[in-house]
């Protein structure tokens, strides 16, 4: 009996010659290097405001911003947060950034619905609408939004503002999640005609599971977006009870009344509840994207 031996087949990495691996290893070192200095860059200025948050203002002073400090000293963090009663600050952003991410979803994903499968007549037009509407400057729709507030009897609330982001923000989720559902598969939506299930059911059923991924980037989008908004909060939110973390930041910061170690305290208890959220969904966040991609 004959024996063939199989022909063995070398993986491309290995037929790699020494030339081209040396000339590729400095590429990578500065696509390192750089992506380093980026790191650096983005994160400096957070971790020297976390330093100078923990300083004392004698220490400060001695040693200047970019010093170690000497031992760890919070009362400029309890003194920001009780001067400005901080707690219900957070409260306010919290519960105006998850209402607005959440009715933006809801909103963008009805009106996607509509325009991207339901193909309404004068979608093109609707989708331009919603295009200059993301464009318009906030300051444009200041004076607008103002008058209508103080006719409405919204102005200085919370549901002033929940109403006007949750408008802004599923401008834009309406005219992402259109282009997404004009390419939905026709698969789909006709095996679930077939089963006899509505257009309604057909939506939670069956076209909101699908776009799961990107409805959760779209959410974080909205939350992020919503926490750091500052211009229309400081023109709608006048009383102090009423403030979201932005606003009372700015309002305090603007009356002189801190320190430089109270005032980078109150920056980083101002960002931090962000970055957690940022972190508590980054999976979300890059599954979310990823199947956008692979779509």
């Amino acid at each position: 009996m004959t024996v063939t031996a199989r022909p063995t087949v070398e993986h491309p990495a290995a037929q790699e010659s020494p030339e081209a691996a040396r000339h590729r290893d400095p590429v990578r070192w500065f696509v390192l290097a750089a992506l380093v200095v980026l790191l650096l860059l983005l994160v400096g200025p957070l971790l020297v405001i976390a330093v100078n948050a923990v300083k004392s203002p004698a220490d400060y002073a001695a040693n200047g911003p970019l010093s170690l400090p000497g031992g760890l000293h919070l009362d400029g963090i309890v003194d920001f947060w009780n001067r400005v009663d901080f707690g219900q600050k957070l409260w306010n952003s919290f519960i105006t950034s998850l209402t607005v991410a959440v009715l933006g979803v809801v909103l963008s994903i009805l009106n996607a619905y509509a325009l991207g499968i339901g193909r309404v007549r004068g979608r093109v037009w609707f989708l331009v609408f919603f295009l200059v509407a993301n464009l318009l400057p906030q300051e444009v729709l200041v004076y607008p939004l103002y008058y209508i507030s103080k006719e409405a009897g919204l102005y200085d609330s919370l549901l002033a503002v929940i109403i006007i982001f949750t408008v802004i923000q599923s401008a834009f989720g309406t005219y992402l999640l259109t282009s997404v559902y004009a390419e939905f598969p026709r698969e789909l939506l006709d095996a679930a005609a077939v089963d006899g299930a509505g257009k309604w059911r057909t939506l939670w059923r069956v076209v909101v599971p699908v776009s799961g991924p990107t409805l959760a980037v779209l959410f974080t989008f909205f939350f992020i977006w919503t926490w750091n908004e500052f211009f229309l909060p400081l023109v709608f939110l006048v009383s102090n009870d009423n403030q979201t973390v932005p606003v009372a930041l700015g309002v305090l910061q603007g009356d002189r009344m801190m320190d430089a170690t109270t005032t980078s305290a109150s920056a980083l208890i101002g960002i931090l509840p962000a970055i957690l959220f940022f972190l508590l969904f980054q999976r979300t966040l890059t599954r979310g994207i990823a199947a956008g991609a692979i779509k």
